[in-house]
């Protein structure tokens, strides 16, 4: 995989994370699943998972503006 970063788990385009399966990043698994946004739209059902647990659990505050 090309790119400016490498993953650690990526070796010769397989991921020794993930049961040496081919390396795509923001699979089930991975280790940027749920940390970033993909272009994929079904790679980022972790990511809004967990923004909406984010968002439950700041206090709700109301906008008391005059």
């Amino acid at each position: 995989m090309a790119g400016s970063w490498g993953c650690p788990h990526e070796v010769a385009d397989r991921c020794t994370k993930i049961n040496n399966l081919p390396c795509n990043p923001g699979m089930k698994g991975c280790e940027l699943a749920g940390r970033y946004r993909f272009v994929d739209e079904s790679k980022n059902e972790r990511y809004w998972e967990k923004k909406a647990r984010e968002q439950a659990a700041k206090p709700h505050s109301k906008d008391t503006d005059a």
